[in-house]
């Protein structure tokens, strides 16, 4: 799969030789692997695959990439040395060679006309920035939830690939697992009856605002201090957050409503069909928020009283029954009956493998893909409204069409987050 503003793409070229005839004089033999033969996908055919900042998460996801035939992964960018060489490893063993190509920046992995999409599994600090960076270089992107670190990033995130006309997934996989699948399929087709109540399954909403004591700082090529801080406030260098602890603290993270409202709230946005709104009052609680959307639906997120049903919970109440499940592919429902339509799902909430599936499906097609720019920004606008109210410890009014707080300055300044220099968006 080729980059689009590429002058001629490796699909098209050959199209157009086979026209030519005379014209253009193609070899006389072809590997049958060349022509997608005896299982084998055609160059043509492959989406070619570079990454930025992939560590557990991410290593986790380009292995479910990687089994892909239609994918070949050809580079890795990381400001950590040990994770870049890592990564490479994995692929270079995936593939029985040494070709994995190493950066260490962002912009030269992107510079590459022959990749077609990048993977972004950074800390949530960079997700909006590489992803519009990606975008704008012309690549398709697989991020990483959550996909912002305020409104204002989830807006732009939205703008920028809908002017660019790329194709955006956010890793927020349980769109495409079959018991989250199943549950909103009940809803949309009225088998809960009217919709009354959504419960989404968050963490609590604390960050810490404090930060870890200074470290003597690696050499540039070990350890990018400065490319690893990327547009957050200059920090002193500490080990602990390259190895994973930044979360927790308001510099590097949203907090504990977006942490996993990043996919449960995102959930109930989907199965409530709300994926163009948002709702219009969040009142907050002790340890998370209820929201009101203008037609009166609840959306409650809350990090107690689940079932046990796995991490992510989701609920939805109608007034004919209802269904929970969560990462465990179990649910509870009611009326019984309605437990018949479905048996078993066997696929875990964190598997992303058919998410990602469905992502190079839209590379191809360049139909929307199911967690798009355009209703991951939504979701994500709903945990950052309902985090303001949580950090202020008021009811907040909401204009979804505006993404702006009613008649309060100080909540509409926490929309966005200053930039470090030179990071602009």
């Amino acid at each position: 799969m080729s980059n689009s503003r590429t002058a001629v793409s490796r699909r098209g070229f050959l199209t157009a030789a086979a026209r030519a005839g005379a014209v253009v004089s193609l070899p006389q033999f072809i590997p049958g692997s060349a022509l997608g033969m005896n299982g084998a996908v055609a160059p043509s055919q492959r989406i070619v695959l570079g990454g930025i900042g992939l560590g557990g998460r991410g290593t986790g996801d380009l292995n479910c990439f990687m089994n892909n035939p239609d994918v070949r992964f050809v580079a890795i960018c990381d400001v950590q040395k040990a994770r870049r060489e890592a990564v490479k490893n994995l692929a270079d063993t995936h593939y029985g060679n040494r070709d994995c190509a190493l950066y260490s920046d962002m912009h030269e992995i992107l510079a590459r006309p022959d990749i077609d999409a990048m993977l972004i599994a950074t800390g949530d600090r960079w997700h909006t920035m590489a992803s519009i960076t990606a975008a704008r270089a012309g690549k398709d992107v697989y991020c990483e939830k959550p996909c912002s670190m305020t409104i204002s990033e989830s807006r732009a995130l939205a703008d920028t690939f809908r002017t660019y006309g790329r194709i955006y997934q956010a890793g927020t996989q349980r769109r495409s697992i079959g018991n989250f699948l199943f549950a909103a399929e009940l809803v949309h087709t009225g088998k809960l009856g009217k919709l009354k109540t959504v419960h989404a399954n968050t963490l609590h909403p604390a960050t810490k605002h404090e930060w870890l004591p200074a470290e003597p700082q690696p050499a540039k090529d070990v350890v990018d201090w400065i490319g690893w801080l990327g547009p957050c406030p200059w920090r002193p260098y500490n080990a602990q957050y390259c190895r994973g602890g930044w979360r927790g603290f308001f510099d590097f993270h949203g907090g504990g409503i977006l942490e996993w409202g990043a996919h449960t709230v995102d959930l109930c946005q989907w199965a409530a069909q709300k994926d163009d709104t948002a709702p219009v009052e969040y009142v907050p609680e002790p340890s998370g928020v209820v929201a009101t959307y203008a037609d009166g639906l609840k959306l409650v997120m809350r990090d107690q009283g689940w079932m046990g049903l796995g991490t992510c919970s989701v609920r939805y109440e109608g007034e004919d029954g209802w269904i929970e499940t969560g990462d465990s592919g179990k649910f509870a429902i009611y009326p019984e009956s309605l437990r018949t339509e479905r048996t078993v799902f066997t696929m875990a909430g964190t598997d992303p493998s058919s998410h990602i599936r469905n992502f190079l499906d839209c590379v191809k097609t360049r139909k929307p893909a199911n967690s798009n720019a355009d209703v991951s920004a939504r979701s994500h606008v709903v945990c950052h409204a309902a985090y303001i109210a949580w950090q202020l410890g008021r009811t907040l009014k909401f204009d979804p069409a505006k993404e702006e707080f009613l008649a309060d300055e100080e909540a509409n300044r926490m929309r966005s987050r200053a930039l470090q220099e030179p990071w602009r968006i």
